[in-house]
């Protein structure tokens, strides 16, 4: 089985209070987008599961990749048999893109389909929030408010079909509990699904990252390709979660070539 686990973006990110367990409560819109990582499902005849990645390198922090913490999961609950995954990494890591999340999300539907338990979407999302806070809505992979921690969503309408993304990675890892330290946080003066109702041109005075001053003073190469987005045309741009990744929509595609600012890709809104 192949199945092709997708990144998201943040539509403005407000952090707003420090939680007592540590962690912040925020709220943030999430939409899917068409960078793609491949990820290979094989049933093998070991007594083991195999996990291989090519691609953009996965640095190890000692655990067994989310994929594998996946497969674990349900085999708890349903004792399925040993496989084999093969994952092409193409989403940057530590990008603020969710790939991580991405791919354990994509584990999990694809386990399901494979060996036919016939979840429901309910029990899937139970069991994606056990893995990360946003591996939830890649299972329904559609438009979020999230709050929370970025593990509570109610569903958003919202259609950018009529714009043209560029996603940028500036080749710069951001630590996102670094990023966190450096944030005051605070309540936004207006709610960020009230100004995505508004037309799109005044999102750029009004819709933030509040991740942005910090992680631009810290990085302003990062901050260069968001000045470059703006100076190429684009109608609003912003970093995507705590970054580095940064984004533009634009009316049309752009004729300016971003390549010196990093991995660039282009595409039409959905």
């Amino acid at each position: 089985m192949l199945v092709f686990p997708n990144a998201k973006i943040n539509l403005g990110l407000n952090i707003l209070s420090r939680r007592p367990d540590g962690y912040h409560n925020i709220e943030s819109v999430f939409i899917p987008i068409p960078i793609k990582d491949a990820l290979e499902i094989t049933l093998n005849t070991d007594q083991k599961t195999n996990f291989s990645s090519y691609g953009i390198e996965i640095p190890s922090d000692g655990k067994p990749n989310l994929v594998v913490r996946a497969w674990a999961l349900l085999r708890e609950d349903f004792n399925i048999p040993h496989v084999d995954f093969d994952l092409l990494k193409n989403i940057p890591i530590g990008a603020g893109l969710g790939g991580g999340s991405s791919n354990a999300a994509a584990c999990i539907r694809g386990l399901n389909e494979l060996f036919n338990l016939k979840l429901s979407e309910d029990k899937l999302l139970k069991l994606a929030s056990k893995l990360g806070a946003d591996c939830a809505f890649f299972v329904q992979n559609k438009p979020v408010f999230a709050q929370g921690i970025g593990n509570q969503f109610n569903p958003i309408n919202i259609n950018l079909s009529q714009y043209h993304f560029v996603v940028i990675f500036p080749n710069i890892h951001v630590s996102t509990p670094e990023a966190y330290k450096h944030v005051t946080p605070s309540e936004p003066q207006k709610n960020i699904t009230d100004i995505l109702k508004q037309p799109l041109q005044t999102w750029k005075s009004e819709l933030k990252n509040d991740f942005e001053p910090s992680v631009f003073k810290q990085y302003p190469k990062i901050a260069d390709v968001k000045n470059a987005l703006y100076n190429a045309g684009a109608l609003y741009a912003s970093m995507s979660g705590s970054g580095s990744t940064l984004f533009g929509i634009f009316k049309t595609a752009p004729g300016a070539d971003f390549n010196q600012y990093g991995k660039v890709w282009s595409f039409k809104g959905e």
